[in-house]
This record gives structure tokens, sequence and C-alpha cells, in this order.
């Protein structure tokens, strides 16, 4: 990838409304009415911003992300990691932005024979329209990791803490990828999908290993998710909330640990709980 690229950022080009102040890293500040039984008040508050993301690759267009407007290459990264585009960022050659657009083009070494049909991958969506098939061969996750459940628990914290967008505006996402003894990475996206993504994206930039971490996520864990974290060999997915019946399924087959409803007393494990002590 070409060195010193510099990525388009969120402040000016996204503040299209009036009387608004502009973005800062995908969250700004509006005003709003709150209406209570008593009275309408009238008040300034955060709120997170989405935005389409298309990426072409090799001067065609080939999918567009609706997702948070920071760190784009990140996601790019671990978007193009996860639909099998890319094994590592040595396979580019170069990614150009778009002046003053939310637009990527990548170009590979080694490009692909054929991409698949263009779509636009919403922020809430993620197993429904992605590329790759559920059906494909991915071996079981053999990483034999343990970890105290209070020590999920306090990682859990330090995602909940750490969500530096969550904290002004909520409406927004957050994932990790953590050891037991701390968390290595944490990224936030209006799609949790997306969000696991720039934790791949990231790991890759950084050289940092995914196999045999723990991944957590503030969101529901879906089986296109399971599917994202098998690719990683993560033996170990924590969710604050709960997993579909497929991700269950899927966890099986791949020897994940899938844990659910992490909180600072508990937690719940679907499957694998040999690796919860």
């Amino acid at each position: 990838m070409t060195a010193g690229t510099e990525w388009p950022s969120a402040p000016g080009s996204l503040d299209r409304s009036k009387g608004e102040a502009m973005s800062t890293s995908g969250v700004r500040r509006i005003r709003v009415h709150t209406f209570t039984s008593r009275r309408v008040i009238s008040q300034e508050t955060y709120i997170v911003e989405e935005v389409g993301v298309c990426i072409h690759i090799h001067g065609q267009p080939w999918v567009t992300l609706m997702c948070s407007p920071h760190d784009i290459d990140e996601l790019v990264l671990g978007f193009l990691r996860g639909e099998g585009v890319i094994t590592s960022p040595e396979d580019i050659a170069d990614i150009v932005p778009a002046p003053n657009d939310f637009c990527v083009d990548v170009w590979l070494h080694d490009p692909p024979a054929e991409l698949p049909s263009r779509l636009t991958v919403t922020s809430g969506c993620g197993g429904g329209v992605t590329f790759a098939s559920l059906q494909d061969h991915i071996p079981p996750v053999d990483e034999e990791v343990t970890v105290a459940f209070r020590d999920i628990s306090r990682l859990m914290g330090e995602v909940v803490r750490g969500g530096t967008r969550y904290a002004l505006a909520r409406g927004i996402h957050a994932a990790a990828l953590a050891t037991p003894e701390g968390v290595l990475i944490l990224a936030e996206d209006i799609g949790r999908h997306n969000a696991v993504d720039r934790v791949w994206g990231k790991a890759m930039k950084e050289g940092i290993e995914t196999r045999g971490r723990i991944l957590l996520t503030t969101g529901r864990v879906s089986s296109e998710m399971l599917r994202k974290a098998a690719l990683m060999r993560v033996p170990i997915v924590a969710s604050r909330t709960s997993p579909t019946g497929l991700s269950v399924e899927l966890a099986r087959a791949w020897n994940i640990t899938l844990v659910g409803y992490v909180r600072r007393t508990g937690l719940r494990v679907y499957t694998g709980e040999h690796r919860i002590r």
C-alpha cells in the first residue's frame, strides 16, 4: 500500500444542513427540542453521522458501505479481507481516495478475474448482502484459549467506557480485539458488522495478530459476524446482547465459544463453555 495516503476527513464535506455545527470524526452537534409532560426544551446534543463509502476496484464500482465517516482505510482493509479480496495489506498496490468524497479506488497487485456484482451494504445488515457464502469451507477454530468470566466482564466494561463517540451521541456500536489482560484494538461504527471490519483492518494495518484473541461487540452477534470471527481465527466471541440462532449453530460447527449478555456480575455462554472458567 502506498505510504502517506491521505483519507477524506469527516469535517466540512458532510455539513449540508443549515445552522448546524460541522462534523468531527463522525459525530456532530445539532439543536433538538425535547418534549416533557411539563415543558418543551430547546437544547444542543450530539448525533452520529452515516455516509456511503463507495469502493472501486481498478476503477470499477464494486460496493457501497453505509458507515461512520472516520478511519475509512481501516474499514476498507477489513472489508476486503473479510470478503476474500485480499489476504494481507501487501496485496494492495495502492488505495486512492477521491478528493472531498467518501470513495476509494483500490488497486491490487494480483486482481481477481471476476468480482461480485455491485451492492449497497446498509449499516444495519451483513449476512443477507455479503458476497461470501456461509457454506464456504472454514475449518474449526482450534486455539484452546481459556479465560475467566470475570475477565470477559472487565473487558466489556473497557469497551463500553472506551467508546468516545458512544459517550457523546449514543447510537453507535463498538467492537474490540482483546487478550485476557486487556483491549488491544477498539473501533466504533454505526454498523456492528462494520465495527468488526474496522477491528480487523486496524489489526492488519498495525501488524497485530487476531488468531487466539477475544472478539468483543456491543451489538447482536449475527451469522456474518461469526463468519468474520472464524476467518480471523478468534476462539471467543462475546457480546453485551444476544446471538442469533444461526450464529449459535455456526459457533458449534466452527468450535467458537459464544458468549452473550455480558454484565459486571455475570454472562451467558451459548457454546464452547470449556474455554470459560
